[in-house]
């Protein structure tokens, strides 16, 4: 009997913290998409101490609807919400590629924000204080169960609404952490920004994947 009462309440409790977890993603959501643009610096961490592998980084990166540029590792990418181009000025090369949105694992900087909308399941985690900003982390577990993901740690600034930090946690035992350094937003935008312009790489070599 008390295992049955014990079953009963723990499934109550998370049906409760489920719902609070998808209360606090759609005020998220419905923030993000409030916004013209949306304009990010953040400090990019992987991990895995099994192989030994361990690296940090800083970028940046500007959201228009699905459009985005993102400069990270000393490559550019710049998709125009058709096609994704990948600039790597050290080698001369552009790879001119397509992106399928069918792919639920493919976080893009596009869908960083709002990609948690389907595809996984979610519950609410810890709360940390950060600088006296109370950050409330929601675990999303991804129902494909082929996915390479094991989980996602998303962090949620309670009084912004916007995401501070989101922990990818892979089933080869890589950890990916984003961390949100400085997040604005509605900026005045140059019209070419998204728009690659081939004539500035005359040296480069360009692969079209498709």
């Amino acid at each position: 009997m008390k295992k049955i009462v014990f079953v009963i309440v723990t499934l109550f409790i998370t049906n409760i913290y489920g719902q609070d977890a998808k209360q606090l993603l759609n005020e998220v959501s419905s923030k993000v998409k409030s916004y013209d643009n949306i304009v990010i610096s953040f400090k990019y961490t992987l991990n895995n101490p099994a192989e030994n592998i361990s690296q940090e980084t800083r970028g940046d990166v500007t959201l228009d609807g699905d459009k985005y540029v993102l400069n990270i590792m000393g490559t550019k990418q710049m998709y125009d919400g058709k096609k994704l181009h990948v600039i790597v000025p050290e080698d001369e090369e552009i790879n001119i590629s397509t992106i399928s949105d069918e792919d639920e694992d493919n976080v893009t900087p596009a869908k960083m924000l709002t990609f948690y909308e389907k595809g996984y399941t979610y519950t609410m985690d810890i709360v940390q204080n950060v600088q006296g900003r109370k950050i409330q982390f929601i675990k999303l577990i991804p129902i494909d169960s082929k996915s390479e993901l094991k989980e996602i740690l998303l962090g949620i600034d309670k009084q912004t609404k916007h995401i501070y930090k989101m922990i990818l946690m892979q089933n080869n035992d890589t950890n990916i952490t984003i961390t949100v350094n400085n997040f604005k937003t509605n900026q005045p935008l140059s019209k070419t920004l998204f728009v690659f312009d081939e004539s500035k790489y005359e040296n480069y070599y360009i692969n079209r994947l498709d």
